[in-house]
C-alpha cells in the first residue's frame, strides 16, 4: 500500500516540479500572466492597451502628436496635475475621497503669489508655510472624520467651497498675480530640462534598481523555500527596462529634453509605491481599505492611517498647486477650477486605483494623468472642441470603472473558488 501511495504520488510531484521549472520561460511567463488577468489581477494592462489605442489613433490623424516637442510640452502639462492625483491615490487607497484637491491646489498657487511676490518673503519660505497649511488642512479633514464621524464626501465638498472662497479673497480684485518671470521656480516649471547624460543615467539606474529589488526578493523567497525568478529572468526583465526607457529617453532628447519638473513627479511617485509595497505603513493602506474593521482587530491604528491620508493627499495638492503656477507664471482665480479636481480624481482611477479601496499604485497617477492629457493634447492638434475632451474623458472614466468592478467580481469569484 504505501508502495502504490509512493508510486502513485511520483508523477505529482514531477508535474509540480516541470511547473516550477517552466516558470522562468518565455511560456511560463505567458501562463502566469494569463492566470493573473483570468483572476481578476489585471494590473496596469488595461490603462497601456488604451493608451496604444489613444496614441495610435491621433498620430494617424496628426503626425506631429508624437513628435518629441509635443510629447515633452505633454510631460510638463501632466506634471502639475498628476502630483495632486498622487495624492488622490493615497485616499482612494483607505477607501475615502477628497473633492477639495482642486480648492487646495489653487489656495496655495494664490498664497504663493502673495506672500513671494506682495508681501516679498523668500520663495522657499513661501512654499514651505503653503505646504505646511495643505498639511493642516488635511489633518482637519482628519479630525472630522475620526472625532465626528463626518463623511469625507460632506467635509472634502465643503472645503472646497471654503478654500475656493479664501483663494478669492486672498487675491482681491485684481484676480491675478504674476511670478517674476526668470525665477528659478518660473523656470522650473516652463523651461528646464534635463542634460542628456544625466536623463540617460536616470534611465540606466531604473533598470539596475529593477534588477536589485528582484534579486532581493528572489532571495528571501528562497530562503522561505518558496520559487523564485532566476538570475537570468532579472537580468532580462532589468535589460528590457533599459532599453524602453533608454529609447524614451533618446527620442524626447531630440526635442527640448526630458522636463526636470516631470523628474520629480516620477520621483515621487516611486517613493510614494516604495512606501505602499515596502513599508509597514503601506500595507496597513492596504488592509485599512480592504477591511477596515478587520484591520482594527489586527492590531492597526486605523485613526493614525486616516490622518497619514488626508495629510498626504491636501500636501500633495498643495504641491500640486505651487507647480502649477510655476507652469503658468500667475496665480489667478482660475487656478484650481475648471477640470482640475475632476482630471485628478480620473486620473488615479482610469490608471487602476480602486475605488472600492485596498487596491491601487503610486503608478496610477503616472499612466492616468498621461492618457487624460494625451486625449487633451491630441484634441488640441486637431483643433477640435473641448466638449469632445470633456466627452472622451468621461468615457474613458466610466470604462475604467467598469473594468475595475468586473476584475473585482472575478477576484472575489476566483477566492470562493
Amino acid at each position: 500500500m504505501n508502495q502504490e501511495t509512493q508510486q502513485g504520488s511520483a508523477p505529482l510531484l514531477d508535474r509540480s516540479d516541470v511547473r516550477v521549472k517552466h516558470a522562468d520561460t518565455i511560456g511560463g511567463t505567458i501562463g502566469a500572466f494569463i492566470d493573473r488577468v483570468r483572476s481578476g489581477d489585471l494590473g496596469s494592462l488595461p490603462v497601456i492597451v488604451g493608451l496604444i489605442i489613444i496614441c495610435t489613433v491621433f498620430q494617424s490623424l496628426n503626425p506631429v502628436f508624437l513628435a518629441p516637442n509635443n510629447l515633452v510640452n505633454l510631460l510638463f502639462d501632466c506634471s502639475t496635475v498628476g502630483v495632486i492625483s498622487l495624492g488622490i491615490v493615497c485616499i482612494l487607497m483607505v477607501g475615502e475621497i477628497d473633492l477639495s484637491v482642486g480648492s487646495v491646489s489653487g489656495f496655495s498657487s494664490a498664497l504663493l503669489g502673495v506672500l513671494w511676490v506682495n508681501s516679498g518673503w523668500p520663495v522657499a519660505v513661501a512654499i514651505i508655510v503653503a505646504l505646511v497649511l495643505g498639511a493642516a488642512i488635511g489633518a482637519l479633514y482628519s479630525f472630522l472624520f475620526n472625532r465626528f464621524g463626518m463623511p469625507s464626501f460632506v467635509s472634502t465638498l465643503a472645503g472646497l467651497l471654503a478654500w475656493l472662497g479664501l483663494q478669492l479673497y486672498l487675491l482681491g480684485s485684481s484676480g491675478s498675480i504674476n511670478l517674476p518671470y526668470g525665477s528659478p521656480l518660473v523656470n522650473f516649471g516652463q523651461t528646464l530640462v534635463m542634460p542628456d547624460a544625466v536623463s540617460y543615467a536616470l534611465a540606466a539606474i531604473a533598470g539596475i534598481v529593477v534588477f536589485v529589488t528582484g534579486y532581493r526578493t528572489a532571495a528571501r523567497r528562497r530562503v522561505a523555500g518558496l520559487s523564485a525568478s532566476s538570475l537570468g529572468r532579472l537580468l532580462l526583465q532589468a535589460a528590457a527596462v533599459i532599453v524602453i526607457l533608454e529609447f524614451i529617453v533618446y527620442y524626447l532628447n531630440q526635442g527640448r529634453g526630458v522636463p526636470w519638473m516631470f523628474g520629480l513627479f516620477v520621483a515621487l511617485c516611486v517613493i510614494m509605491n516604495y512606501a505602499l509595497t515596502r513599508t509597514k505603513w503601506g500595507r496597513s493602506m492596504t488592509a485599512v481599505g480592504g477591511n477596515r474593521e478587520a484591520a482594527r482587530r489586527a492590531g492597526i491604528n486605523v485613526r493614525r492611517i486616516y490622518l497619514s491620508a488626508f495629510v498626504l493627499c491636501s500636501t500633495l495638492a498643495a504641491a500640486g498647486g505651487l507647480l502649477a503656477a510655476a507652469r503658468l507664471a500667475s496665480a489667478s482665480q482660475q487656478a484650481g477650477t475648471g477640470d482640475v479636481n475632476l482630471n485628478a480624481i480620473a486620473a488615479a482611477v482610469i490608471g487602476g486605483t480602486s475605488l472600492f479601496g485596498g487596491r491601487g499604485s503610486a503608478y496610477s497617477a503616472l499612466l492616468g494623468i498621461i492618457v487624460i492629457q494625451s486625449i487633451a493634447s491630441g484634441l488640441t492638434l486637431l483643433d477640435l472642441s473641448s466638449s469632445l475632451r470633456y466627452m472622451i474623458t468621461g468615457a474613458v472614466l466610466a470604462i475604467a470603472v467598469i473594468v475595475d468592478s468586473l476584475a473585482r467580481r472575478s477576484r472575489l469569484s476566483h477566492g470562493r473558488a
